[in-house]
């Protein structure tokens, strides 16, 4: 390393965010930048730990531990460290096909599995991944690559998620003719409507999108395989790839569910990102100002309503997880480099604490009924506490503790309680057949003894940006070695 010692020397410094009670004011990112001198410092504090679990992404107590991308932070770190941002830059591309993205959207697991965790805080790794993109779009770096010559082959991906994306940025550079459908009205999948844009600003995808045209991928949008583009469109393709994400939402059944007043919050968010972007669109769903809304799951989907929701006026939001509330600290039981199961403030959370005084997350409590006046307008919802228990197989299940039922008034509910697999009418229009889990059935990458193949969420399941990533470029060099009977391709 350029510092050994630099971990010594230095303490963690995060750049500062514009504060709480002003950004809820926009829609836009509010992460502040540190001075390059500074950066470097950050980078300097990247030990030379010998076995980096920064880069590793395994799978460690049922959690990945570590970069699914196998990003090699130390190194690129050290470049960074000595100043060789360009050098840095092509390092970070050798294994990540869209840094701007997982610098803006990953939980940093790299940061979570980092050695100077273990006593101490982490190197600032996700943040030096950030400033090492900005400065590649500001100086030209990330301009488009024509790919060196074509094959004579054609792929198409359904779905411009991540996984899409990533497959077909692969395919493209390996000379193969690649076009995305894309069912919504602008590409990116979850990227475009699933992450709000104070998260991540739709420029920046429309940006990509716009080199990887440059590249020679086509984008066919308001194209939805199986309904309004029949399958057979597809016959002409040499490879089929499905990134159709998992977008079939945990549903809440409990009484009074059906009527107005209760959504998921996938068509939340998408609803006010289209209206972000097209400000002349009205859509009902987003028309929270002035009421009590109730958000059912405190994952990160349920953040996003939540900080969506005070951006959008509501009066008061309440978010009810299931699970109990998680330790400041790890546990003996929760060892580095494991995921850290420990309680997380996200930006959201700190937002509704800086506007109304306490934290709006209550634990261990779900929704038992939905409450509806006359004129079946929703007034409430009866919650109750719960608490972990197991069936008469063995499997986990949430039971009801008896005399906790308590009333919430509100005007909207927000159903942001995951997700149970992939829409199956498009692959089931090609033959193709779901796991138990709901997702595509396929051996790698393939569907068995066809042109098919799968990846994504449709995959393996709801996850996270940075492994779906990881999922597009496996499948594209399964692609391409079924296509060729060979494949070299490597992202850079």
């Amino acid at each position: 390393m350029g510092k050994p010692t630099g971990f010594l020397e230095y303490q963690r410094v995060d750049a500062e965010s514009e504060a709480p009670l002003s950004r809820i004011r926009h829609f836009h990112e509010f992460h502040g930048h540190l001075a390059p001198q500074e950066q470097q410092r950050q980078s300097a504090r990247c030990m030379d730990c010998g076995v980096p679990s920064c880069q590793s992404g395994l799978r460690i107590g049922g959690m990945i531990s570590g970069c699914p991308l196998h990003n090699l932070v130390p190194e690129w770190n050290d470049l960074a460290y000595r100043g060789c941002w360009h050098e840095a830059w092509l390092r970070l591309r050798r294994t990540n096909c869209f840094p701007e993205f997982t610098s803006r959207v990953c939980p940093a697991l790299c940061e979570k599995a980092c050695t100077c965790g273990l006593d101490g805080q982490p190197v600032a790794t996700r943040e030096n991944e950030f400033v090492m993109d900005r400065m590649a779009w500001e100086n030209g770096w990330a301009a488009p690559r024509m790919p060196e010559g074509s094959t004579g082959r054609s792929v198409a991906v359904i779905g411009s998620g991540p996984s899409g994306l990533a497959a077909a940025d692969l395919l493209n550079q390996r000379g193969h003719q690649v076009t995305v459908f894309e069912r919504a009205d602008r590409p990116g999948g979850l990227l475009m409507y699933g992450i709000p844009s104070m998260k991540l600003e739709k420029d920046v995808v429309l940006r990509r999108i716009a080199v990887m045209e440059a590249e020679g991928v086509r984008f066919r949008l308001n194209a939805d395989v199986g309904r309004n583009v029949p399958v057979s469109d597809l016959d002409g393709f040499d490879g089929v790839i499905l990134a159709c994400g998992a977008r079939q939402p945990r549903d809440l059944e409990a009484p009074g569910r059906a009527g107005e007043g209760v959504c998921f919050a996938v068509d939340f968010l998408t609803a006010s990102t289209k209206q972000v972007l097209d400000p002349g669109l009205l859509d009902p769903l987003i028309a929270v100002a002035g009421k009590k809304v109730v958000i059912v799951g405190g994952g990160d989907t349920g953040n996003d309503c939540l900080a969506t929701c005070i951006r959008r006026g509501a009066s008061s939001v309440v978010q009810l997880e299931m699970m109990p509330k998680p330790p400041l600290e790890r546990a003996d039981s929760n060892p580095w480099p494991e995921w850290p199961r420990v309680q997380v403030t996200d930006y959201g959370q700190e937002e509704a604490i800086a506007l109304w005084g306490e934290d709006p997350r209550r634990y261990e409590m779900t929704v038992k009924r939905f409450i509806r006046d006359e004129a079946g307008r929703l007034t409430g919802v009866e919650t109750v506490q719960v608490k972990r228990a197991q069936n008469a197989e063995g499997r986990p299940v949430m039971q009801e503790k008896e005399g906790t039922a308590e009333v919430l008034p509100c005007d909207q509910v927000i159903i942001a309680a995951g997700f149970l697999g992939c829409e199956t009418y498009a692959a089931e229009q090609l033959g193709v057949k779901m796991d138990a889990r709901g997702n595509a059935a396929a051996e790698g990458f393939q569907i068995p003894g066809t042109r098919l193949f799968t990846a994504g969420d449709m995959h393996i399941g709801q996850s996270l940006v940075v492994r779906a990533i990881r999922q597009g470029t496996e499948c594209a060099r399964a692609v391409d070695l079924f296509l060729m009977g060979y494949t070299n391709l490597e992202v850079q």
